[in-house]
C-alpha cells in the first residue's frame, strides 16, 4: 500500500510561483527524478508563510532515496523562498474507515 508524504516548510509560498515562473523548468526536472523514484503524485500548496508538499509515493524508502539524491537541488530552492530550518516530514497510511470518496474510492 502506498504513503502520503507531507512535506512541510516556513517559507514564502508566492516567491515559490516566482520562481517557478522564472525559470518554467527547474521545478519539473526535479518531479522527473522523483517519478524515476517511484513518486506517484505531486503537489505544492501554500499559505500564510507556509509551503508544503503532499506526495505519494510506494514506500517511505522510495521517497527517502529521492530526497537523499536531490537534496543538493531543493535545498538552494528551499533557501530561495526563505526556509531556515529543516522540513517536517511524515508518512502517513490510508486507513480502512469505509466511507471513502474520491481518488478512484
Amino acid at each position: 500500500m502506498s504513503v502520503i508524504v507531507t512535506f512541510r516548510v516556513q517559507g514564502d509560498p508566492k516567491r515559490l510561483e516566482e520562481l517557478a515562473s522564472a525559470d518554467p523548468d527547474r521545478l519539473p526536472a526535479i518531479s522527473a527524478k522523483a517519478k524515476e523514484h517511484g513518486a506517484i503524485a505531486h503537489r505544492f500548496y501554500g499559505t500564510d508563510g507556509q509551503v508544503m508538499v503532499i506526495d505519494e509515493w510506494p514506500d517511505a524508502q522510495s521517497f527517502q532515496a529521492f530526497f537523499e539524491q536531490c537534496r543538493p537541488e531543493i535545498e538552494p530552492i528551499m533557501q530561495e523562498v526563505g526556509v531556515g530550518s529543516e522540513p517536517e516530514v511524515n508518512f502517513w497510511r490510508k486507513l480502512e474507515t469505509g466511507d471513502d470518496v474520491g481518488w478512484e474510492a
